[in-house]
């Protein structure tokens, strides 16, 4: 954040203050969507028996993210009803995957998408919400869940989206769902991309493998506003065109309104009411790319995803295509493929794919330090304070000190596999794992 470390979550938090007022944990990464809470205190140590206010287990298989309001946690899951291994080769044999995939497919015969309620003081379940259910859903890969996508909450609505699968409209108070959507896109390893609510538009990124685009539905409706192509890419097969991105907005130098979309290839700004194009910067080869970017002080800061993942610095005061003219730097090496970055204080903080957490310098890229954590990692880290929480694949949420000398503090095992980001409310950290939601304080 440079010299003025306020200015990104100054920002976003006043953008964010008319539509999520009274919700602590409205979306993916928080109230301002970058992984920061500097307002609270979560424990440094817990665990299955420490620091546990309540852990409640959930059916089915999820790594979407806990949101939370009004002493509400909200989770979505899918219930995969498998087949066996025959019927599992012919589905996949069906949708025409190449037999060299199949070992890093998986696939279900029906899958039931729902939403949980529970209650934020005990862990209670308050209510399950039938959403849909899908018959031969597409393969996904193993390590991606139906139900990945973070729904948003805004007022007395969440918006769950699962992508292919459909988007749903529930009225959190009478439970019912006000408006569905299915928007068809062949995400070739499942959904991913979580939803941003901006006025009253919902804006979601649709970059699957046979087409690539920015839309914006009526929050109210469901009805399209608008809808843009993303722009040309040469990429050989359109898997190397397709992204899981979720988007952020911003409002630049000039004033301008920016809806920040990363995306294989290209990253994208647009107007938020029209969707027309403001600038885009041409970032390479990378693909399925799933870091949520961060901004502060005129620059947005990118992870180009899979391939060899980079980490690009832009600045957003520019037209048309400022991939000669506003790129401030680059990192080639240690960038994560699927973890967010943390930027605070004039340091960005990321953790790798396998393992290995990195602080660069804000202004210039240049690398502070370097540490093998261990382990891999596909949540995104939280900072709390002066601390980051890294949830581990493996169950082990590492918690490191913030800053220029960081260490080690502390290492918490939990029973089941971390995928989802965690959230924070109350002072209390509220963690996902692939069995159950936990309460900690």
């Amino acid at each position: 954040m440079h010299a003025r470390p306020c200015v990104q979550t100054a920002c976003l938090l006043l953008f964010l203050s008319t539509s999520h007022a009274a919700s602590p944990w409205p979306q993916f990464r928080g109230p301002a969507g970058d992984g920061i809470v500097l307002d609270q205190s979560v424990p440094l140590t817990f665990g299955e028996k420490e620091n546990l206010v309540w852990k409640s287990e959930l059916p089915g298989k999820a790594w979407s993210s806990p949101v939370i309001a009004d002493g509400v946690v909200w989770a979505t899951t899918a219930i995969e009803v498998f087949p066996n291994e025959e019927e599992r080769l012919e589905l996949l044999r069906a949708a025409g995957i190449e037999e060299k995939k199949f070992k890093q497919l998986a696939v279900a015969k029906t899958i039931q998408l729902k939403l949980f309620a529970l209650d934020l003081q005990s862990g209670r379940q308050l209510a399950r919400i039938e959403l849909t259910e899908v018959a031969t859903p597409d393969p996904i890969h193993s390590l991606n869940s139906y139900a990945s996508p973070t729904p948003v909450i805004d007022g007395d609505q969440i918006y769950c989206h699962f992508g292919t699968y459909g988007t749903f409209c529930v009225n959190r108070k009478s439970r019912e769902i006000t408006w569905q959507r299915r928007l068809p896109l062949d995400h070739s390893v499942g959904p991913g991309s979580s939803p941003l609510i901006d006025g009253d538009r919902l804006i979601l990124i649709q970059d699957g493998t046979e087409r690539q685009y920015v839309t914006a539905l009526d929050k109210n409706s469901g009805e399209t506003i608008w809808e843009t192509d993303r722009p040309e890419m040469d990429a050989p097969t359109g898997d190397q065109k397709k992204a899981y991105c979720t988007p952020i907005k911003i409002t630049d130098s000039l004033g301008r309104e920016q809806l920040i979309c990363m995306g294989s290839q290209w990253m994208v700004a647009y107007e938020p009411a029209t969707g027309k194009e403001i600038w885009k910067v041409r970032h390479g080869k990378g693909f399925s790319v799933v870091p949520r970017p961060v901004y502060s002080d005129g620059i947005v800061y990118f992870s180009t995803g899979f391939g060899k993942p980079q980490l690009w610095a832009v600045k957003v005061d520019g037209s048309g295509d400022v991939t000669d003219t506003h790129v401030q730097w680059t990192v080639m090496k240690g960038i994560p493929a699927k973890p967010s970055p943390i930027l605070h204080n004039g340091l960005i903080y990321v953790m790798e794919d396998n393992g290995i957490a990195s602080c660069f310098e804000a202004d210039s890229g240049d690398e502070v330090w370097k540490k093998r954590i261990g382990g891999k990692y596909s949540a995104s880290p939280l900072l709390v304070g002066d601390r980051i929480y890294l949830g581990s694949h493996e169950g082990t949420v590492t918690v490191i000190s913030a800053g220029r000398d960081s260490e080690v503090l502390a290492e918490n095992q939990l029973d089941g596999q971390i995928m989802a980001s965690p959230a924070v409310v109350d002072d209390s950290l509220i963690l996902r794992t692939a069995d159950a939601i936990y309460r900690f304080k």
